[in-house]
């Protein structure tokens, strides 16, 4: 996915704020789903919630930058997913982090339904 660095996306000298990369990798994460027409984020459908990020900032973004973003799956459990998401500008990285993230349904840990897998499992 592909995204440009907006004003409200910087500080004031213009550079990206660190929390926003965090904010890019949740909006990649999405398109997964909304690509597939699938509602995520519905007690009927459940939905994920990240449980532990590990993340390294390497380089800064800037206002009008284009960045890419790919995400990548490390491990898949019966509830929950290890991906890997990275953030380039250029073809340079500047931005990973690891997100495990935990199924949830009727607000309870539940198993990871077969299409929802799949979905994942297209990233490897």
């Amino acid at each position: 996915m592909q995204i440009r660095v907006y004003y409200e996306d910087t500080d004031s000298g213009g550079v990206v704020y660190h929390s926003n990369y965090l904010k890019f990798c949740e909006r990649a994460r999405s398109e997964l789903f909304f690509k597939k027409n699938i509602d995520i984020f519905s007690e009927k459908t459940g939905h994920f919630l990240v449980t532990k990020i590990n993340c390294r900032f390497l380089k800064s973004a800037k206002l009008g930058d284009i960045l890419k973003i790919e995400t990548k799956l490390l491990d898949i459990k019966n509830v929950s997913v290890l991906i890997k998401q990275e953030i380039f500008r250029d073809n340079e990285k500047i931005f990973d982090a690891d997100f495990t993230l935990a199924f949830l349904k009727d607000s309870k840990i539940s198993k990871i339904d077969k299409k929802l897998k799949e979905i994942f499992e297209e990233l490897m």
